[in-house]
């Protein structure tokens, strides 16, 4: 049986019952005391209530400092998401109990990033870390009552693959602003639609010039599974030729991750490119491969995309390449 009292002009309800020890709730109204304890008590007798005293004593800062902590340290991209969940510690919502978050919340952040006018994907990937904390604290946490907020609202429409291509005169006008290290790394980019990263992270011991492969291991590709990279000659002659710097360290490239982006960027300013990023050169590449004949299981086999969805993301062909064809 439940009982009420009011305290300093709220309504306390007490559920007490064996086997489930006492639970207590303060609401504004006696009809809402009453509503809430009699759904408790409902529960209890059907075997279906879920304590929900962990959520409603743990704030969202505190969860996502655990979650960094337990979850997100072991991936692959935790420097990126640590930024995200910095982002989450320094918002309001922060301060809240994980059980009064609601979607009506998550809904409002959205909503708010949009007018703040952050793109689709980076708000989709914030949303992706609560969705993802919920259902761990829900799953491992000892918190089975708990709802995800993130699962009752609609999330932006993520943002349709970039069909960026290079122009005729393009590679050159690009190959003419870089050093020659970075026009090798273009190159090599486009032989073998390696990603930047991997490209950063090559080492000696990957490459096996006489197979003509580089074996990239799972720590040093995105999906985290290994991948043989199969090497055009042209892609061959560009390695035998760094051969000559070789490094102590067994890097490739004297040329670090964020290097690469920076003197891309300002080559293709200094060329008068615009709308070209370096990840570009993966979509090219990736391209290049179907038109010179390869069928689909082939060209994801050298590229590494782990679905057909994600390949036909990068994948641009020119329809004049194609009426060509057709003759």
């Amino acid at each position: 049986m439940a009982t009420f009292r009011k305290r300093s002009g709220s309504w306390q309800a007490l559920v007490k019952k064996k086997g489930f020890g006492q639970i207590a709730r303060t609401f504004d109204t006696k009809g809402e005391a009453e509503a809430w304890a009699k759904v408790i008590e409902s529960e209890m007798v059907r075997g279906v209530y879920l304590s929900q005293k962990e959520s409603e004593t743990t704030t969202l800062d505190e969860a996502l400092d655990r979650y960094e902590r337990e979850v997100s340290s072991g991936k692959k991209g935790h420097r990126r998401e640590k930024t995200r969940i910095t982002v989450w510690k320094n918002h309001p919502l922060a301060k809240r109990f994980l059980a009064s978050i609601r979607g009506s919340d998550m809904a409002s952040y959205r909503d708010e990033r949009i007018k703040a006018g952050y793109s689709s994907n980076t708000i989709r990937l914030e949303l992706a870390i609560i969705s993802h904390l919920f259902e761990i604290a829900r799953k491992e946490w000892g918190m089975e009552g708990l709802l995800n907020p993130v699962k009752s609202i609609r999330l932006p429409s993520p943002p349709s693959g970039r069909d960026r291509r290079l122009q005729p005169g393009e590679l050159e006008k690009l190959l003419e602003c870089l050093s020659e290290e970075m026009s090798q790394v273009v190159r090599f980019a486009l032989e073998t639609a390696m990603r930047r990263g991997e490209l950063a992270g090559m080492t000696w011991d990957m490459v096996d010039l006489k197979k003509r492969t580089v074996t990239l291991p799972e720590t040093k590709t995105k999906n985290g599974q290994k991948r043989i990279v199969p090497l055009s000659s042209v892609a061959v002659t560009i390695l035998k030729d760094r051969l000559s710097t070789r490094r102590i360290d067994g890097k490739v490239w004297d040329i670090g991750l964020d290097a690469i982006s920076q003197d891309f960027a300002k080559a293709c300013h200094k060329s008068d490119i615009s709308d070209l990023h370096f990840h570009d050169l993966r979509h090219e590449a990736t391209s290049r491969l179907f038109e010179k004949g390869f069928d689909t299981m082939e060209v994801r086999t050298i590229t590494g995309h782990k679905t057909l969805q994600m390949l036909a993301r990068y994948t641009h062909l020119r329809a004049e390449d194609l009426v060509e064809r057709l003759k």
